[in-house]
């Protein structure tokens, strides 16, 4: 069977529907009709069935579910090793991070890489979204967490300094009243980071304002006299006319952990960003 035709079958597999199949893959609708029709005239049964909920696997496609994933899993593998094989300064390198680090941390990295070897072209990924690194979803991340998942190569790169701001005005009306200033927070996926407790845990009378996954929108509400948000101090310290507000405490501090798969160890546009970021970047023990 061709492994394109598998590739669409477990993009269809995962997505339930021909359309979200498409969107992932950047191919028509058309294209993955005709390609599962495909597939199922070379098993000569039906793959995937309709329901009320959507595409649902027969039987048979169940029994090969597992086979077709293994044949990804040799596919992917191989488009790794040999990206990792890859000696040339030159080509994407696609990068996961948040967008405030990849605007306010990275950036200068970034430009600094480009002036170095003109041919790599950085691809940023700005998102909180955890990217799969074994399916190539991106060649490298920055996370605020550890990484999980096997086979990947990470470390501690830095560590970040968070603060409280808010505007002058805000500023000055939490020093009459603290209760009367409003909280801007992250969403509810990300209510566990540990600044979103410190700050419930400073202004528990203070209601909640404003809700974002980007700290970019939270600073400009900041700026905007809609409250106080605890935010990353190489984003909070750049934004003109925001004011940092001392604290008996400051907000815990957090560790960015940067991951590769192992396959790409040898990836040489990849080796020469991690050694430029080492390079301009303060490590863990000098950002507390």
């Amino acid at each position: 069977m061709e492994w394109s035709d598998v590739r669409i079958f477990l993009a269809v597999v995962r997505g339930g529907s021909f359309g979200e199949a498409a969107r992932t893959l950047g191919v028509s609708h058309p294209t993955v009709g005709r390609r599962i029709k495909a597939l199922e005239q070379e098993a000569q049964q039906p793959l995937l069935r309709r329901t009320s909920d959507g595409l649902v696997l027969t039987d048979a496609g169940d029994a090969v579910l597992a086979l077709a994933e293994s044949m990804e899993n040799s596919a992917l593998a191989m488009e790794r090793r040999l990206a990792g094989n890859d000696e040339r300064l030159e080509g994407i390198l696609r990068i996961s991070s948040a967008e405030w680090f990849a605007g306010y941390v990275l950036a200068p990295v970034l430009a600094e890489l480009t002036r170095r070897h003109p041919a790599v072209v950085p691809e940023v990924i700005a998102s909180y979204r955890l990217l799969n690194l074994s399916r190539r979803e991106a060649d490298v991340a920055f996370r605020l967490v550890p990484f999980s998942e096997p086979d990947i190569v990470q470390r501690r790169l830095m560590s970040i300094s968070y603060g409280l701001y808010g505007s002058a005005a805000t500023a000055s009306a939490m020093q009459d009243d603290p209760a009367s200033v409003g909280l801007i927070l992250m969403n509810t996926a990300q209510s566990h980071f540990p600044d979103v407790a410190w700050l419930l845990d400073r202004f528990p009378s203070s209601r909640r304002v404003f809700t974002s996954t980007s700290r970019a929108v939270q600073a400009q509400m900041c700026l905007h006299g809609m409250g106080i948000a605890v935010l990353p101090r190489p984003l909070g310290d750049a934004v003109a006319g925001l004011q940092r507000i001392d604290m008996p405490d400051q907000p815990p501090n957090r560790d960015i952990w940067v991951g590769y798969h192992h396959d790409l160890r040898h990836m040489d546009r990849l080796r020469a960003m991690l050694d430029i970021a080492d390079g301009m970047l303060p490590h863990p023990a000098q950002r507390q």
